[in-house]
């Protein structure tokens, strides 16, 4: 069997962390740098980085806790970098090689693609071939309309045309490494993962598979934990307001 990781997702915007619900309610949470301090000392196996900005600002406003002021997500990358001990996946907003060759330069182990896929996919097949398909993770956006799975780009608000048969197809063919499968009805709403869409996708590929949206308790991971074939974890809010949840669901899981 093979070793499921538990990885805690930090949504950027405009140069801080923030909780998401549906795509849409961002509350600001706290420092990037800081929060990477935090799960440092966790020990976690992963980090994944997602930025949301759709102005594009990454202005932190001022040093903060002797944290350099960042005014570019260039900045925020070297200095997450430094920090950062363990594997890095870090993705929104890339459009092009230029940008997934920057971030793999700054510090990035594995980029995350999601409007690139549908399009201009050849950019991804560039990719894979500078970098190998272990570097690019695609993630799926989704909501369910009358028990059809509807996919989106462009931060959830670009629907796209394409079936789930027709979606796997693309991402075998352009070689992606991983899909993070990520619902958009249950982001931020705590009423757990949407385990049938999950296990669609497993049941459906041999890419690797990691699941986001939806964790409210170790409960959730641990249901997820249970479908065979699954290979991450990935949750946001959960690890912010939760004291020690890491540790705690990491050590559930093993037992």
């Amino acid at each position: 069997m093979n070793k499921i990781r538990l990885i805690p997702a930090l949504f950027i915007k405009n140069g801080f962390i923030v909780r998401s619900e549906n795509f849409e309610d961002h509350r600001r949470i706290g420092n990037v740098v800081n929060e990477v301090e935090r799960y440092n000392n966790w020990n976690i196996v992963e980090l994944i980085f997602i930025d949301i900005s759709r102005e594009k600002k990454y202005d932190t406003l001022r040093d903060d806790h002797k944290v350099k002021r960042v005014n570019s997500l260039s900045q925020i990358l070297e200095l997450v970098s430094k920090e950062c001990f363990i594997p890095l996946s870090f993705g929104g907003g890339i459009r092009d090689l230029k940008t997934i060759k920057n971030l793999i330069n700054k510090g990035a182990d594995k980029v995350i693609i999601n409007t690139l896929i549908f399009s201009n996919p050849d950019v991804i097949r560039k990719a894979v071939k500078l970098f190998g398909s272990q570097a690019i993770v695609a993630c799926i956006d989704y909501r369910i309309n009358n028990e059809k799975l509807i996919f989106y780009s462009e931060n959830g608000t670009k629907r796209i045309n394409m079936d789930f048969d027709e979606l796997l197809i693309l991402l075998n063919e352009i070689k992606v490494g991983e899909i993070l499968v990520n619902s958009i009805d249950n982001d931020g709403k705590g009423q757990g993962y949407d385990i049938e869409t999950v296990k669609k996708f497993i049941n459906n590929t041999t890419i690797p598979i990691t699941a986001c949206g939806g964790a409210s308790s170790i409960y959730d991971f641990k249901e997820l934990a249970r479908l065979e074939g699954i290979s991450g974890i990935a949750a946001g809010n959960i690890f912010h307001f939760t004291e020690n949840i890491y540790p705690r669901a990491k050590k559930e899981l093993k037992s």
